[in-house]
């Protein structure tokens, strides 16, 4: 089975991605869902919250008031590393389990959509990786709509990110969402082409024979942590 990691930017697109291959019955894992999971009333997660933010970032009902969460963490990297830190591990035990389940079901790809799959160095254990890409001038003018905001706030939101160009660095299929939907379409039904022929006849020999599954998953990690020396290697060499 092949795993594949989906991200992008603000206002890039990737959540009309992740509706678009779910509408094509592609299995997609949401990180943002399972993050909001694990921080539910009665959670380990949400008690560690209370016990380091107080408990002011709880709603009268219990739950996690997450634009006032958001608010303190926003503008301190200290704040949001700490939070990354309480969601993070258990967001990964969720994901590796529903990888899990995804292979006992016996499909062929499964999509882990993950916003920080970057920065949360979670791209490492993909087998491939989807960026939704779209420049950086259209970023802002559709987060601007998106949300009513001004230009300052929006900028702000995204310089609080990695630049959308330099998550495409890591990319190995990358979905240009510069233009109209139909487009988008057209890329994602393409992707889901290529991806599936990249899988090819090992997924079945992998479900039913899962040593098997063992040695792809350790030869696939092993080829791209090649790939990224090899990456790394030509970078270094273009700056000296």
């Amino acid at each position: 089975m092949a795993v594949v990691g989906l991200t992008g930017g603000i206002a890039t697109g990737k959540s009309t991605v992740s509706s678009l291959l779910k509408s094509r019955q592609i299995p997609v894992i949401d990180a943002d869902v399972l993050a909001r999971e694990a921080v539910q009333p009665g959670t380990k997660g949400l008690t560690q919250i209370v016990a380091h933010f107080g408990s002011e970032v709880l709603l009268p009902d219990g739950t996690l008031d997450r634009r006032k969460l958001g608010a303190i963490v926003f503008n301190s990297e200290v704040k949001r590393k700490k939070l990354n830190s309480i969601i993070h591990p258990a967001v990964s035990r969720a994901i590796l389990w529903n990888v899990f389940w995804c292979w006992l079901r016996g499909e062929k790809l499964c999509v882990v959509d993950v916003p920080l799959l970057i920065e949360g160095g979670l791209w490492k254990w993909m087998g491939k990786v989807v960026v939704v890409y779209c420049s950086a001038d259209i970023q802002l003018q559709r987060l601007m709509t998106r949300d009513n905001s001004s230009r300052e706030d929006a900028s702000a939101r995204l310089n609080s990110q990695l630049p959308i160009a330099q998550k495409v660095g890591y990319a190995d299929i990358v979905l240009d969402n510069s233009g109209s939907l139909q487009d988008l379409e057209q890329q994602v039904r393409l992707c889901i082409v290529k991806l599936e022929r990249t899988t090819g006849w090992s997924w079945r020999l992998s479900w039913l024979f899962p040593p098997f599954a063992l040695v792809s998953v350790l030869w696939t990690l092993g080829w791209r942590y090649v790939k990224r020396s090899r990456r790394r290697s030509r970078r270094s060499l273009e700056g000296i």
